[in-house]
């Protein structure tokens, strides 16, 4: 029971472990030094296959009477049919059983074994051709027509089975049983290569006609663009061009949207081009190019350009390098639409060939690819779109109505509450100043400062008004700009200069003071300079003075001290001009009141190194600099100036070395130009001086914290 158990089926009922191949165990190698006489392998096969013993083979057995071959047959018969029923799915065993009976020339019991081969199992196809290989190699035709005929009826779909029929059939000379095994086949549809072997077979017998009907079925079973080529060139090949030009006609009606369609319209217009129908083929390339789309029709672009430089002239040439470069850039557009210089470039292209209905179409669809984001840095490339689009309408197309129109959307498409662009407005104004609309320029700019008020907006408004003469609409702008930005300088100067030039003093001086009067400005130097200047250039020199000493009460920058030194040093150029006293008089009072102007600037000076001395001593460079540019003044009175004044209170330059102080520490040191004056030599308690004045400066700052 046991040994049932374990036994196997598939291993002829044997157990596991007597099936099992004991290899012998391996030996230990003690010795492992190489032997003094080393082989090699070559050797060791040569000596195996030299004690190798002969194989053993069965004796032939010579057949001499027909006893022994029944013998003999009966024999091989049971054993092949024993080897059927052990294995009847195996295909192999089939054919060399059908073949030795063919060998023994019994023929009717081989195809009683390729029929009970096919009953098995009759779709493999294989076995249909080797049954009738065997009929047709013995010469049976009729019962190779009659396999050929069940095998094609029972399989239609394999192919070799109607080519091994109807070459079997033209081998015989049978032209019509072919021509009808064909007419069978094509019953199926089959595939391109079964027409084209079908057509292929009739031109080898000149049957022009039913080729050509062949053909015409074929473009109708399978409407596809090589079919109707293959068509096309089959009558160009037989001379008749219009039955050639007619197919490629018939195609394009039927396949004009299809996606091989680019190479159906480049075989159509080459086959015009041989027939040296140029004009035909340059409108079928432009009828391509006009409906296939961009994506598809690359090679149809280079074909084109290609016979434009060998048929056309210089436009057409010139057309077909432009058709290339506008898929080009289609090809970019489509792929990242927001790439604005993609779209410029394709802008430019279109509007260099100069068709009105491109040009705009591809301005509207650029114009479409509004930034997503609602972000100034995002736009800034995309509105020079609609600025283009709007000066072409106006320059090129001189469309006024669709020029308004352009600015007009896009004014409306700009989230104003966010950002805006003055550039847009101005140049809407400026278009409606151009078109004698003042009432139009004037209602964009009030748009503009309501709704997005800028410095540039309300310049250019203000100076449109001012050529216009408008001097109290320039008022009122004036005030507009000052109160949406109080703090620009610019903007005080210029409304104060307007003033000036209508000689309204009292008015310009007015505005002056409402400007210095502000809690904070951009740019106040400018401001108090100007209004310096101002009153200069009045004649006001005490006006000049209280306007020095109230800056001077802001700050105490070198640069207020040297300009109001200077000005103390000048302010009696325009004293005595145009004076009647005599000449002597004239100069001796112009000496006397250089003198007077000498000392002032003296005074502002002392002044000034008196505050950098106690109040500010560790500016110490702009301390030298101020004396440098009173020594220099000095110099220029001549001799009514005195040098030795200022040369005795000059500093000496001294080169000293201090150490670099980073995150990390010292990292070496540095050289500094340091100055030392007159009176830190002479008197070296001014050190401790200096020392208790910074205590007492940072004691006064923690006060105040």
């Amino acid at each position: 029971m046991a040994s049932n158990k374990d036994s196997d089926p598939s291993l002829g009922y044997l157990t596991r472990k007597e099936t099992e191949v004991k290899l012998p165990r391996p030996t230990r190698v003690k010795n492992k030094t190489p032997a003094p006489i080393q082989i090699t392998a070559e050797q060791i096969l040569r000596e195996a296959r030299e004690r190798q013993e002969a194989e053993i083979r069965p004796p032939k057995q010579k057949i001499t009477d027909p006893s022994e071959l029944a013998d003999y047959r009966l024999r091989k018969r049971k054993e092949f049919e024993d080897l059927i029923r052990r294995v009847r799915w195996n295909k192999s065993v089939w054919v060399k059983y059908a073949k030795w009976e063919e060998s023994q020339k019994d023929f009717n019991r081989a195809r009683s074994v390729w029929e009970r081969a096919l009953d098995v199992d009759y779709r493999d196809h294989t076995m249909w051709l080797k049954y009738a290989d065997v009929e047709m190699k013995n010469k049976f035709i009729n019962h190779a027509r009659n396999v050929w005929d069940r095998a094609v009826t029972l399989l239609p779909r394999i192919d070799q089975l109607w080519y091994k029929y109807i070459h079997m059939e033209e081998m015989l000379g049978n032209v019509a049983g072919a021509r009808q095994i064909y007419e069978r086949w094509m019953s199926w549809e089959p595939d391109q290569q079964a027409w084209l072997s079908y057509i292929k077979f009739e031109l080898r017998y000149n049957e022009i006609e039913r080729a050509r009907g062949i053909f015409e079925r074929f473009v109708k079973c399978q409407p596809k663009v090589g079919s109707w080529i293959r068509f096309a060139k089959f009558e160009m090949k037989n001379g008749e061009i219009s039955r050639a030009r007619n197919c490629y006609e018939r195609a394009v009606d039927l396949l004009a949207d299809d996606e091989e369609a680019e190479q159906l319209f480049v075989a159509f217009a080459e086959f015009e081009e041989k027939c040296k129908e140029t004009e035909r083929a340059r409108c079928i390339y432009k009828f391509a190019l006009d409906h296939i789309p961009k994506g598809r029709a690359e090679d149809l672009y280079r074909k084109f350009v290609a016979f434009e430089k060998q048929n056309g002239d210089r436009e057409g040439i010139e057309d077909a390098i432009v058709g290339k470069r506008r898929f080009q850039y289609e090809e970019e557009v489509r792929k990242n639409p927001l790439n604005y210089d993609s779209w410029f470039d394709y802008i430019r292209l279109e509007e260099s060939v100069g068709s009105k209905a491109r040009i705009r179409e591809v301005y509207e669809r650029a114009i479409a690819n509004v930034p997503p984001a609602a972000e100034k840095r995002y736009w800034q490339r995309y509105i020079y779109l609609w600025i283009n689009y709007a000066l072409y309408e106006e320059l090129d197309a001189e469309d006024m109505e669709r020029t308004r129109d352009v600015y007009s959307e896009c004014l409306k498409l700009i989230p104003h509450e966010k950002f805006s662009f003055a550039k847009i407005w101005l140049l809407a104004a400026q278009f409606e100043i151009r078109q004698l609309n003042l009432k139009g320029s004037r209602l964009i700019l009030g748009n503009a400062i309501g709704k997005a008020p800028k410095d540039k907006i309300f310049k250019k408004y203000i100076e449109i008004e001012l050529q216009l003469g408008n001097i109290d609409r320039c008022r009122k702008l004036y005030e507009k700009y000052l109160e949406w930005s109080p703090e620009n300088c610019y903007a005080w100067s210029k409304y104060a200069e307007l003033e000036r030039s209508l000689s309204e003093t009292e008015r310009t001086r007015a505005i002056f003071e409402l400007a210095i009067a502000q809690p904070a400005l951009d740019m106040p130097e400018l401001l108090w300079k100007a209004y310096i200047d101002f009153e200069i250039s009045e004649g006001e020199f005490e006006r000049t003075r209280q306007l020095y000493e109230r800056l001077l009460d802001r700050t105490k920058h070198l640069k207020v001290w040297i300009s109001y030194a200077k000005f103390e040093a000048s302010a009696m150029e325009e004293v005595y001009q145009g004076s009647d006293l005599p000449e002597d008089d004239v100069q001796e009072s112009l000496r006397e009141q250089k003198k007077k102007c000498l000392l002032r600037a003296r005074r502002v000076f002392d002044s000034a190194v008196n505050y950098f001395r106690t109040s500010a001593p560790e500016l110490k460079e702009e301390r030298a600099m101020l004396l440098e540019e009173w020594l220099n003044l000095e110099s220029s009175f001549g001799e009514l100036g005195d040098v030795s004044v200022v040369r005795v209170k000059l500093p000496k330059k001294l080169k000293k070395r201090r150490q670099i102080e980073t995150e990390d520490g010292p990292a070496g040191y540095e050289e500094y130009i340091d100055y030392l004056f007159p009176e830190e030599t002479q008197a070296p308690n001014l050190k401790i001086l200096e020392v208790a004045y910074k205590w007492k400066k940072q004691k006064i700052a923690s006060e105040e914290d």
